[in-house]
Order: C-alpha cells, then structure tokens, then sequence
C-alpha cells in the first residue's frame, strides 16, 4: 500500500520508477513481511536480502548499490530512511562512488538525539552529501536545524488513498455486529498495542464514563495486551471492550468507518513521542471524528483539519472530559466528521503530495544541482 505514492507519481508524471526495499523484513507486529508490488504500480521493484531485519537504524543490505547505481543510471535518489541509518548510508556512498546525482533523505525524528559513534559520523556524511532533506512534520524539521542541516528542508507528512479510505458501504452492518445491535457509541482504536499507545489512560477514562452508552473496540497487536487486560478486568469493563488483535492494513477502512470515533491516546516519552498518527487522516478521510492526546505531531494535525477534539496526554480526567462530550453529541461528532474528511481531502491525499515532491524534484533535476 506505500507503493501507492509511487503509482501515483508515475500516473502524474511518466516517470520510470525503481523502488529498492528489503527482501525480508519483520514488523513492528512480529510478522514476516515480504515485497509485493501494487497493482497499479508499472516501475521496477528490486529486494534485497538485509541483516538486522526489522531494526530500523541498523539493518544494511547485502549489497552496496554502487552496480545497481550505474547501471540504472538514475536522475535522483530518494532514501526513504533515517540519516543516520545503515541503509542510508550504503545508498550515499553508492551515489558518492558512482554518479553523485541529486539526492535527499526523508526523516521522521522528532526529538533531539545525540547519537554514538559510528552512527553519528554517517548521519554528518549524509548531512553533507544531500541536496535537501524531506522532515514529515514542523517538528521534525526544526530537529533538522537544531542538529545543524543547513541546506532546504521540505516538508512532506503522510497522505491517505482517497478512492481505498472513505465511508464504507458495510460500515453500519460492522457497526452493529461489533455493538451487538445495541444503542452504544461505538468507540475505536487502531494501532500499536504498547504501553506509549496510553491505552491504560484510555481505560481509566472510560471508568468514568460508565454511566453513559458506549462500546470499546481495540484493533492490534503488541507486548502490552496482557496487560491492558489485565486493566480491564480490573475495572470492570470487559463486558464493554472488545480486543479483536491484527487486521491486515487493508481491512482497516471498514472498522474506521464504523467508529464512531476513533481515539488516539498516545503519550510522550523520553525517547519517543507521536510522529504523526497517520490513523487520524485515515480515520477522518473515512467520515469518523478522532480524539488524540497533545503528544508529538498529534494536536497540530487536529487543529489543523479541524477534524477532532484534544485532551492532556496521560490525563484520564482530560480524556473523559473530551470523550463525553462526544458520547452525548451526535451533532458534535458530525460536525468534526464533515470538517476533517473535507480538510483532509484538500491536504493529505497522495495527488496533492505528489504534486509538491514532483515539483521539486523536477526543478532539482533541471538545475542539476547535486
């Protein structure tokens, strides 16, 4: 499904396309992921076998690119990696060695780190040696400046299929298998089970709200289902929350269609906080209002669609506060649900994107600035 940015930028552009990626790789779900090309998507798709699958600093391909490189004879590189990645690193020095041809680097690292030796010596050379750089948020990029990247900084967030994430024709039949035909607001998450997800918080929060209509549905897997169950038998809401574990990503539009909301409760820690929350633009290009905590990228997306309500991360008076308000207004969450899709058809589908990072590719090209 990322492919899909590619196969829209073809459609736009006539580019010829070459994706490389790994040939094996292991979620952040505990499953074996292996390269299928989308259908619809007419470039090439090259896999290499990587070590260290699944870790995202320090994975490397058993190849250094410097073949492929010269052989493909390519006008730009784009390395979907962090800079100071393993894999960043091999496809700079491949460009180095080879053809020094425009090339940039897409980050999503939002907090400041000093990083050990050698990965602070890679991160310096890809710094030096790109053209510009793509940061997925406001915050990400001012990352960038802090750390000393001098050159342009484009911004590129995340975008949604607009045609796969809208309303679903079966999002009220699931809605009412999922409530048991009952009268409740049907209440959402998708994502991560962790224990950064704040889902504890979420639990808590609902504790509160015992006395009004809803239903819990948790979508994932992770190393913190144990015991968020545990939490929910704790306080009494089992009979109110449903965990239904993995759903393959495409599934995803018929249960966020058939939220009434979806939240988001994420929650800032030393080490980490929300990049973006991609699940909020799918959620709301599917007609469903979100409500997500002010950690990292969250509140700025919210604001900025319109498409939602934001509360105190770690906060479960805040987070009950908030949700009732959509619990006993149907106009409320109607009025976010109109708001957010229309905002996010505007910014975030992959057209409006692919426009902007065609731009400037094309005018990087043109220029022959490398």
């Amino acid at each position: 499904m990322n492919q899909q940015f590619y196969a829209e930028l073809e459609q736009q552009m006539g580019w010829d396309i070459t994706i490389v990626l790994p040939k094996n790789w292991q979620s952040e779900y505990g499953r074996q992921l292996t390269p299928r090309k989308l259908e619809g998507f007419s470039g090439k798709l090259i896999a290499f076998p990587v070590w260290f699958s699944g870790n995202i600093p320090l994975h490397c391909y058993r190849s250094w690119f410097a073949g492929l490189v010269q052989r493909s004879q390519p006008d730009f590189i784009f390395v979907h990696e962090e800079p100071y990645a393993i894999a960043a690193f091999q496809l700079y020095c491949a460009n180095q060695i080879t053809r020094r041809v425009p090339i940039a680097f897409y980050t999503w690292q939002n907090i400041h780190k000093q990083y050990p030796l050698p990965f602070r010596l890679m991160e310096q050379f890809v710094y030096r040696n790109s053209t510009f750089a793509f940061a997925g948020s406001q915050s990400v990029q001012q990352v960038l400046e802090t750390k000393g990247f001098s050159k342009k900084i484009e911004k590129l967030p995340l975008g949604i299929d607009a045609g796969r994430y809208s309303p679903h024709p079966e999002a009220l039949t699931l809605k009412q298998t999922l409530t048991e035909s009952s009268p409740e607001v049907l209440i959402g998450y998708l994502g991560r089970i962790t224990e950064e997800k704040g889902l504890k918080t979420l639990a808590i929060a609902l504790g509160q709200l015992m006395h009004l209509p809803w239903r819990l549905v948790v979508i994932g897997s992770g190393d913190y289902e144990a015991i968020f169950s545990d939490v929910v038998q704790r306080l009494n809401l089992s009979e109110r929350v449903r965990c239904l574990g993995f759903i393959p990503h495409e599934q995803s539009p018929r249960y966020l269609s058939a939220f009434d909301v979806l939240v988001l409760p994420s929650e800032t820690r030393p080490h980490w906080k929300e990049q973006f929350g991609r699940v909020l633009i799918e959620s709301m290009a599917c007609g469903t209002p979100v409500l997500g905590s002010d950690s990292g990228e969250i509140p700025w997306i919210i604001h900025e669609t319109g498409g939602g309500l934001v509360f105190s991360e770690g906060n479960p008076g805040s987070l009950a506060q908030q949700l009732k308000r959509l619990l006993q207004s149907s106009d409320l969450r109607r009025q976010l649900a109109e708001q957010g899709r229309r905002s996010v058809l505007q910014t975030y589908t992959n057209p409006t994107l692919v426009r902007h990072f065609a731009q400037l590719l094309q005018t990087c090209v043109r220029s022959k600035i490398a």
